[in-house]
């Protein structure tokens, strides 16, 4: 009975070397991971100021890469990071484009809107809202977001099979921020209340109508909010500091593909497309809108998800007043939940009644599987003690079509 007990042993021995061969092959070597750190170009902010600006072909790791990981913060001239107290960094987003070669980026800088054309083509993320179709992007959580990929997959770019002859890939970072400093309100500033605002026309050079209470139309590029009375003009020279982590791609990494969803979406089966609204008004509960939690916003959105695949990753974005979002399955199951980390002191990254952070989802490798236009419900939560505007209930996930060593268990099996 040796022998057999022996062969036995042996077998199960040469399947785990074999195993953690593989294992080790689809893990980059930590020594290649590579480190970038930018700057945006400044942007001068005066108490209660607003910028929105787009700054196209912004420094970028080039090449064909994966990237891990994204982190951003907006810090001074001598690149001390703010407090969200002082400048409330209400999002920012990065963009993927292809620009003809020669082109000059600059001709875009003047305009909010980013363009087709046959100089700029936006190459946007995998779906579903057609106006947002970053790449990367936060909020006031930037901080203490967890933004990594996990091994063996990364966000492949640069790839050159993609990119279409006679164009080079760029990239185009979007910040918007708004300047509290000795503002009359600054959670009323934050999220854009009318009142409180000097605009009655949109960037776009839309009317804003009457009972549009508060939200992005109202804060714009080069908007003020209200100050109080006797605060002096005080410039600030600012910058968006952000850090890029990536690999030269090769075949050892696993792909993942993009996907944001947004809880203002209207659409239907009947929907030809997705319709974001992208942001949405929080009403204060009353007698009869009180829920067996308390004062709590729920907004729901079912869809379907056009293309499946393995869930690596998931975040919400939610301003202030959130309570948390969950993407589920139809029968009620949790793909991801993802909950705000609200601040209780006065440094940067950890800012008083302030969201700065959310929670992120990084489920084990195959044990979450979606399908093919497969219905999936995305709801977000509200604190409703109070009244919000420009709200945002914004779902991000990264998808993989194929989990690692898929092929090579198979052949494992088969021996």
């Amino acid at each position: 009975m040796a022998k057999p007990q022996l062969s036995w042993l042996y077998s199960f021995a040469l399947f785990l070397t074999v195993s953690c061969q593989i294992i080790k092959a689809h893990i980059p070597d930590e020594s290649r991971l590579k480190s970038g750190v930018y700057l945006s170009p400044e942007f001068d902010m005066n108490p209660g100021s607003v910028v929105n600006r787009f700054y196209y072909n912004i420094d970028f790791p080039k090449g064909h890469i994966g990237i891990k990981s994204f982190y951003a913060e907006v810090v001074d001239e001598g690149g001390v990071p703010v407090t969200l107290k002082d400048t409330y960094l209400h999002h920012w987003l990065v963009v993927r484009y292809y620009a003809r070669v020669g082109f000059e980026d600059k001709v875009l800088n003047s305009d909010p809107r980013l363009h087709q054309g046959s100089d700029f083509m936006l190459a946007g993320n995998t779906g579903v809202c057609g106006n947002l179709m970053q790449y990367f992007g936060l909020g006031s959580e930037t901080r203490k977001t967890d933004t990594n990929v996990p091994d063996p997959y990364a966000i492949e770019v640069g790839n050159p099979a993609e990119i279409p002859k006679g164009y080079e890939e760029r990239w185009v970072l979007n910040v918007h921020a708004i300047d509290t400093r000795g503002v009359v309100d600054r959670f009323g500033c934050t999220e854009c209340r009318r009142s409180l605002y000097n605009t009655t026309i949109d960037e776009y050079g839309r009317y804003i109508i009457p009972d549009y209470e508060g939200g992005m139309r109202c804060c714009h590029d080069n908007t003020q909010c209200k100050v109080k009375e006797g605060v002096e003009h005080s410039l600030r020279r600012l910058y968006m500091k952000y850090t890029v982590e990536w690999f030269d791609w090769n075949e050892s990494f696993l792909p993942v593909k993009i996907y944001i969803f947004d809880v203002t979406d209207t659409w239907k089966p009947s929907s030809k497309g997705h319709d974001c609204k992208i942001e949405y008004e929080v009403n204060p509960c009353d007698s009869s809108t009180v829920s067996s939690n308390g004062c709590i916003d729920t907004k729901r959105l079912s869809f379907k998800m056009p293309r499946g695949g393995y869930v690596v990753y998931g975040v919400a974005h939610q301003h202030a007043g959130g309570i948390g979002s969950t993407l589920y399955r139809k029968d009620g199951r949790t793909i991801c939940s993802s909950t705000p980390t609200y601040g209780n002191g006065n440094e940067a990254g950890n800012e008083d009644g302030y969201i700065v952070g959310m929670s992120t989802c990084y489920p084990e490798p195959g044990s979450i599987k979606i399908n093919d236009g497969e219905t999936l419900v995305l709801e977000s939560n509200y604190s409703s003690s109070q009244k919000h505007t420009g709200v945002m209930g914004l779902f991000y996930i990264l998808v993989a079509e194929q989990l690692p060593m898929h092929k090579d268990i198979s052949t494992l099996q088969s021996l």
